[in-house]
């Protein structure tokens, strides 16, 4: 994959992951603390988040194909180096109560299932695209026999 490629994934992933996290915040919010409220400041976090997330899942590149082994390395390596971000934002937040294990639990999973939905995402879109181009290659062959 080139890197121009690569990086308007990556773009992608950005505006996906806004989304996902803002509906994360809002339901551990309501969950934990309905009463809180915030100003308009707070409406720029997901954003803050997401630019953060994006930033670990760059270990995914690489110039050559990697194995499947090499692919699943890097792939949990990027996991975790997103959780470790979205914690640290946790812990050193004065708003969120990380002392509260259910809080810590809720993040953690929240996190966990956001990356499983883009990952999800992300390959439904890329097999849709796949798909196409090889209905494309299909009529191109048969209209060149």
């Amino acid at each position: 994959m080139s890197l121009k490629s690569f990086l308007f994934e990556k773009l992608s992933l950005f505006f996906m992951l806004t989304t996902l996290i803002t509906v994360a915040i809002s339901v551990i919010g309501h969950v934990f603390d309905a009463n809180a409220r915030f100003g308009y400041d707070s409406l720029l976090t997901p954003l803050v988040y997401a630019g953060c997330c994006v930033i670990p899942t760059l270990v995914t590149y690489s110039r050559r194909e990697l194995s499947v082994r090499e692919m699943m390395v890097r792939i949990v390596l990027e996991w975790l180096l997103i959780e470790a971000v979205m914690l640290g934002f946790a812990f050193t937040s004065p708003v969120i109560d990380t002392s509260r294990v259910s809080v810590v639990l809720a993040i953690a999973g929240s996190v966990l299932l956001i990356y499983v939905l883009a990952r999800l995402f992300s390959w439904l879109r890329d097999y849709g695209q796949a798909r196409k181009i090889n209905q494309e290659l299909l009529r191109f062959q048969q209209l060149h026999e």
